[in-house]
C-alpha cells in the first residue's frame, strides 16, 4: 500500500530496508513485509513523484539507495487519511467462501462441520495469541482490539452457521436445542 509507505517515509529519509523494519514494529501482528513488495513500490512511488531518491550509498556493504516523501507524497497521504475507510466484511471473507464451499461442493469426507470446527479452533487461538499484553504501546493494543473484535464477530458467525445446519437450527444468533450456543465475547477490555 502506497499510502502506508508514505506514512513510514515521513519519520525521515530512508532506505527499503529500513522501510521494511518500520512497518513491521508498527504492525507486528501482521504478515512482514516482503522486501520485494518495499522495493517494487518504492520504484512506483518514484516513478509517481511521490518520493524522490536522496542518495545512494554504500556503508561497506550493500548499495541502498535512500528515499524521502516529496510534496506530492504528503498531498496523497493526507487525503488518504482524510478520506473514511470502507468498513470491514462488506464482501464474503475466507471464512465465508470455505464455508459456502463446504456446504455446496462435493469436498469428499470433510462436513460442513468439521469445516466450521476447525475454523473456529483457529479463530480461537489466534484470539489468544492477540490477547497477549501490547505493553505500553497504545497503537499496537488498539490494532490487536480491532483484530480481536473482528474475530470475535467471526466466531459469531461460525456458531450460526454451525446452528444453521442442525434441522431445526437458526441463522437469526439465537440458541437452538441440540445446536452451539452464540460466541460469548472473549475479548479483553479496549484500552484506555
Amino acid at each position: 500500500m502506497v499510502e502506508l509507505h508514505l506514512a513510514l517515509l515521513l519519520a525521515g529519509p530512508a532506505h527499503g530496508y529500513e522501510v521494511k523494519k518500520a512497518h513491521d514494529a508498527w504492525f507486528p501482528d501482521a504478515r512482514p513485509l516482503a522486501f520485494g513488495q518495499v522495493y517494487a513500490t518504492l520504484g512506483r512511488m518514484v516513478r509517481d513523484g511521490l518520493v524522490e531518491v536522496v542518495e545512494t550509498r554504500s556503508d561497506g556493504g550493500p548499495e541502498r539507495t535512500v528515499y524521502a516523501v516529496t510534496a506530492s507524497g504528503r498531498e496523497r497521504l493526507d487525503r488518504w487519511l482524510e478520506e473514511p475507510a470502507a468498513p470491514a466484511g462488506t464482501g464474503p471473507e475466507d471464512v465465508v467462501r470455505k464455508a459456502v464451499v463446504a456446504l455446496r461442493a462435493p469436498v469428499g469426507a470433510r462436513t460442513a462441520q468439521e469445516v466450521l470446527a476447525r475454523q473456529r479452533t483457529h479463530h480461537l487461538r489466534r484470539m489468544r495469541e492477540l490477547s497477549e499484553p501490547g505493553g505500553d504501546d497504545v497503537a499496537l493494543r488498539l490494532a490487536r482490539r480491532h483484530a480481536l473484535l473482528h474475530l470475535d464477530a467471526d466466531l459469531r458467525w461460525l456458531d450460526e452457521a454451525a446452528a444453521a445446519l442442525v434441522p431445526g437450527g437458526s441463522t437469526t444468533g439465537e440458541p437452538t436445542t441440540g445446536g452451539p450456543t452464540p460466541t460469548t465475547p472473549t475479548t479483553p477490555e479496549a484500552p484506555r
